[in-house]
């Protein structure tokens, strides 16, 4: 059971990057974007790579707790200084990124719910989207997750203590 539950913590942990470093991407690709229907357009596939990121991330938690349990991890810290790296790297980038491209999505036009869209009055203006584009966001973004990832990835590995 436990040699099972690693496989679908790394599984879940392979899907969760490999879709998660697909908006990454996008994020990257957008700084040198100026066309709104293209900024949308992008915005999208990235919103379709989060979709997926989410299901990697749900399997990682639910095989990698059971692991922990399988394994009789609980008591050891490596897996508790894990987590909370993990919540924390995930409460930054939601705080800098979700709000961010969230309004993005508004200015550039992209189908957004009617709620989110009312959070904008007024609705950001053509510079406003230039000026996300041109932000440094998608570096700040990408060093708290690799950073996060590279210290659980050794966390897992290492088992320092």
């Amino acid at each position: 059971m436990h040699g099972l539950m690693v496989f679908l913590h790394v599984l879940g942990a392979f899907v969760f990057v490999l879709a998660h470093g697909a908006s990454a991407l996008v994020a990257f690709r957008l700084r040198t974007e100026r066309e709104p229907g293209r900024v949308a357009a992008l915005l999208d596939l990235s919103s379709l790579g989060i979709t997926v990121m989410y299901i990697g991330l749900v399997t990682l938690l639910v095989a990698g707790v059971t692991a922990g349990f399988t394994g009789d991890h609980w008591g050891r810290a490596w897996i508790w200084a894990a987590i909370g790296i993990l919540v924390a790297v995930a409460a930054a980038m939601y705080a800098l990124g979700t709000t961010f491209y969230a309004r993005m999505r508004v200015a550039a036009g992209a189908d957004v719910p009617a709620q989110l869209a009312a959070r904008y009055d007024p609705p950001p203006t053509a510079a406003d989207l230039d000026a996300m584009l041109a932000s440094d966001r998608p570096f700040i973004l990408a060093a708290i997750g690799g950073i996060g990832l590279a210290a659980i990835v050794w966390l897992m590995v290492a088992k320092p203590f």
